[in-house]
């Protein structure tokens, strides 16, 4: 079912995030407990970081693509769109006539900015991708296709990067990362946190109207 109106989001949000948050919380439970064996705490905590990533993926990717679902069911004009949607609106165009280098190519590019302002926009859907990497320059670029800000995470890239992703990476190749329950519950906590500013910054945006190039 499309999304269309606020609640709609909010609910999806909501909906994506308890079931991950339910998951999330019963792996906290299992790596706090002190009665297993040394061996078993280890793979626990591995396990809990891989975990721990995909949540923090898959929970940016579904909700930044709910929020790009929502915009498009609008069905605004290009010129109602703010700078950063009508940004993602003509990368194609534009892709296409930089990849070819032929100037015949740009006439359309032009002509579309001279004319075509007021005709229904056209976004790509489910077009923001992780990479499956998600590290602070990817979800920087996300926010900036969004609208929404990035500055709350930037003093924690050194969480999102090294703590979270390359200790991900490191045990997804088969490496052997040392990495105790402290430091595990730590990462916890600040993932925990960013996934829910990240939901409140989506929802508010659409409550703001932030998509809109006349929105306050």
């Amino acid at each position: 079912m499309s999304i269309r109106t606020e609640q709609e989001l909010s609910d999806r949000l909501a909906t994506d995030l308890a079931w991950r948050k339910m998951e999330l919380s019963e792996m906290k439970s299992l790596i706090e407990a002190k009665n297993v064996s040394d061996q078993r705490h280890k793979v626990l905590v591995r396990s809990g970081v891989c975990i721990l990533y995909s949540h923090w993926e898959g929970f940016v990717k579904l909700a930044a693509n709910s929020y790009l679902e929502y915009v498009i069911s609008k069905k605004l004009t290009y010129q109602e769109l703010s700078s950063n949607f009508l940004d993602l609106a003509m990368k194609e165009k534009l892709k296409e006539a930089k990849e070819t280098n032929k100037p015949s190519l740009y006439i359309p590019v032009c002509e579309f900015f001279l004319s075509e302002l007021n005709q229904r926009c056209i976004l790509p859907k489910d077009v923001i991708s992780t990479g499956s990497n998600l590290s602070s320059d990817i979800l920087k670029e996300i926010t900036y296709i969004l609208g929404i800000d990035f500055s709350i995470y930037s003093t924690k890239s050194p969480i999102i990067d090294i703590k979270l992703v390359k200790t991900r990476n490191e045990i997804a190749h088969g490496e052997y990362s040392v990495f105790d329950r402290d430091a595990y519950l730590e990462l916890h906590r600040h993932i925990i946190g960013m996934l829910d500013i990240f939901r409140n910054q989506i929802e508010n945006a659409a409550i703001q109207k932030k998509f809109r190039r006349d929105s306050p």
